[in-house]
C-alpha cells in the first residue's frame, strides 16, 4: 500500500474513533497552555492536572510567575519531573514574555522557540490548540506510531513532523495529533503489544515491524 493512501485509511480510522479530540492538559488561555506544556514533558498529563491547580492560584499570569522566586515555584510543582529546570524555565519565559511580548504568548513559531524552556514540540501544541494554526506536534507517542505503521523512517521528531506534515492534509494536522496521542495511549502501547489484534497496526505495520513484534504477539496470544 503506498503511504498516501495508508495514511488517509488511519486519518478516517482515527476520526472513527476520536471524532472530536480534546487536549488532556487543564488550561484556561495562552499562557496557562504553555506552561502545561513546559510541565508535561516527561511527566503524564494527569500529573501536571493535579500540579497546575496549585500553581495557577499562585500564578496564572506572567507577571504573578515571574515575581514567585524559582524556589516557590519549585515547591509547587516539585512532584512533576525535571522540576528544578522547569521552575527555572517558566519564572524565564514569563520574564521574556513580558520583556518582549507586552505580557502575551506570542502565535509565531520563531518567537515561541527562543522562549526558556520551550521547545519544537511545545511551539506547536501552542500554535495549535491556543492559536488554531496548523502545526503537527510530535511526541513520543506520535514517533513510535509514525514509525510502526511505515509513514515516516525519520530517527528524530524533526524528521517524523516532516513526513507527517506531508502526508496529512493540512487542516487535519490539529486533530490528528491529538488523535494519535489518544491511540497510542489506549490501543497502541510501546511495549508487549499484539499488532495483530490493533485496530490500525493489523493492517498498517510494516513488514519488517510485524516480524520484528511477532514473538511478543504470539507470547500474549499464549497466556
Amino acid at each position: 500500500m503506498r503511504r498516501a493512501d495508508k495514511a488517509a485509511r488511519i486519518l478516517s480510522t482515527l476520526e472513527q474513533l476520536y471524532p472530536a479530540p480534546a487536549i488532556p492538559l487543564q488550561h484556561a488561555d495562552p499562557f496557562t497552555l504553555l506552561v502545561a506544556v513546559v510541565l508535561s514533558a516527561q511527566t503524564t498529563d494527569k500529573k501536571v492536572n493535579q500540579v497546575t491547580p496549585r500553581l495557577f492560584a499562585r500564578a496564572a499570569t506572567p507577571e504573578d510567575m515571574a515575581r514567585l522566586p524559582v524556589s516557590t515555584i519549585h515547591e509547587l510543582i516539585r512532584e512533576v519531573g525535571l522540576a528544578p529546570q522547569k521552575a527555572r524555565a517558566l519564572q524565564g519565559l514569563s520574564q521574556v514574555l513580558l520583556e518582549r511580548h507586552g505580557g502575551r504568548v506570542p502565535d509565531r513559531f520563531e518567537s515561541l522557540v527562543e522562549l526558556p524552556g520551550v521547545g519544537r514540540k511545545t511551539a506547536n501544541v501552542v500554535l495549535s490548540q491556543a492559536f488554531d494554526q496548523p502545526a503537527l506536534a510530535v511526541d513520543t507517542h506520535i514517533q513510535r506510531l509514525a514509525a510502526r505503521w511505515g509513514l515516516s523512517s525519520g530517527s528524530s521528531p524533526e524528521q517524523t513532523e516532516r513526513d507527517l506534515c506531508r502526508l496529512f492534509p493540512r487542516e487535519r494536522w490539529n486533530s490528528a495529533h491529538l488523535q494519535m496521542i489518544y491511540f497510542g495511549r489506549e490501543h497502541c502501547p510501546a511495549l508487549r503489544h499484539d499488532l495483530s489484534r490493533c485496530p490500525i497496526c493489523s493492517w498498517a505495520a510494516s513488514k519488517r515491524r510485524q516480524r520484528a513484534e511477532q514473538p511478543v504477539a504470539r507470547a500474549l496470544r499464549l497466556r
